[in-house]
């Protein structure tokens, strides 16, 4: 049995309707642009599909020709889409330029032109289709197994439309053009795929991005930025394992930034925080890329650098004169900012919190010998026996 074309392209643009209307519905809702851009771009694509469907014969050749034209903007505006999810900004020369070259082309005399427009008609639809895989391609923060799903559907969808240019005469089926073929009936029905399809690759990206952004939240310590205790612990445990595989050593550094409950005291909390911050900024910038970093308590922050023992109270020394010479002043008082260092290591494979309580001990005997200095822990703590456990550091 066969189904009439336009029936399959009304349903395909009320299917476009429905899912765009779905898609600025959960955009506004979660304010979230990239839905919005979507959402707008399949209501005014399946507009265009709608118009041209129901009215296209009393509206004329040229009318129903340049209905086309809104389409392509909509394709323009599903390339913006992804733009914009990647946070880029749509260029807004090439969105409208697949809609300017259908114009030039329609302009040309109708005998002439019939299968050259639908040439370039599929061509820009492909190219959109294109450059919307390759906004996709380009985004570096996914694995691959995530990102194929949202390479596959434009990539297919632009196959879809280039076959026939590609294979020519053998799909026409008749001499003159491509309407009479059925792949017509195969595209009209492949839009209504490609739409659901690309919704949802939409609602499996944004979904994975939320996942993601709640997870770093209950990693990242919202004022410094840095990893709390929770997010130290897993990241450092993963390091500890990598280390041990290769049988290279790992020192634990504790910081304690010294007399920060006076400065609460005389300056208030909101100074504090700045305090804080500060130290974040200077233990950021002064530690290398490898070496990991949090804040595991109030005015306590660890690292977990991998290297000797000896190169990590270096490490640590030149934290301790980075932050001592910030030089800050509170409500016109000079600050005096020092931090106390505790610097611990152990055999391949000792656990974190084997590490930070050998920095702590070495830690505390810095405070008793006045404070603002490194001290390297006397004794090693013992190694685990075989293998590595989670650090058991509660999240804060």
């Amino acid at each position: 049995m066969s189904l009439d074309i336009l029936t399959l392209y009304l349903v395909a643009a009320l299917v476009g309707v429905m899912l765009g209307c779905m898609l600025l519905f959960f955009g506004r809702q979660q304010k979230i642009p990239t839905l919005n851009w979507w959402g707008a771009a399949y209501i005014l694509g399946a507009m265009s599909i709608g118009v041209w469907t129901v009215a296209g014969p009393l509206l004329g050749e040229t009318v129903a020709l340049a209905l086309n034209a809104v389409g392509f903007v909509a394709c323009g505006m599903v390339w913006s889409a992804a733009r914009v999810f990647h946070g880029r900004k749509p260029n807004w020369l090439v969105l409208p330029l697949g809609a300017a070259v259908w114009l030039i082309v329609i302009m040309c005399p109708p005998d002439e032109s019939s299968t050259m427009r639908l040439t370039i008609g599929a061509g820009i639809v492909a190219a959109y289709a294109v450059l919307t895989a390759n906004e996709l391609w380009s985004e570096q923060r996914k694995a691959m197994q995530k990102r194929w799903p949202a390479l596959l559907v434009p990539i297919l969808h632009g196959f879809v439309l280039i076959l026939p240019i590609l294979l020519g005469h053998m799909l026409r089926a008749d001499g003159n053009s491509f309407r009479g073929a059925n792949w017509v009936s195969i595209f009209a029905f492949e839009l209504v795929l490609y739409a659901v399809g690309t919704v949802f690759v939409v609602f499996m990206l944004v979904s994975d991005r939320t996942v993601k952004a709640h997870k770093a939240a209950a990693s990242i310590d919202p004022l410094t930025g840095m990893l709390n205790r929770r997010g130290f612990a897993e990241a450092t445990a993963r390091v500890i394992e990598r280390e041990a595989n290769a049988g290279r050593l790992v020192t634990a550094l504790i910081f304690d930034i010294d007399h920060f409950k006076s400065i609460n005291d005389r300056f208030g909390h909101a100074a504090g925080d700045e305090i804080l911050k500060l130290f974040a900024i200077v233990v950021t910038d002064t530690l290398r890329t490898t070496d990991l970093s949090g804040r595991i308590g109030g005015e306590e922050f660890a690292a977990l650098l991998p290297c000797s023992i000896e190169e990590a109270a270096c490490a640590a020394e030149r934290v301790r004169e980075a932050f001592a010479a910030s030089g800050i002043t509170l409500k016109d008082a000079p600050v005096e900012t020092t931090v106390s260092v505790g610097v611990a290591s152990g055999p391949p494979g000792t656990e974190l919190e084997v590490l930070l309580a050998a920095a702590d001990t070495a830690l505390y005997q810095a405070k008793r010998s006045g404070r603002n200095r490194v001290e390297v822990a006397e004794e090693k703590p013992l190694s685990l026996e075989r293998g590595w456990r989670r650090p058991a550091l509660s999240a804060q």
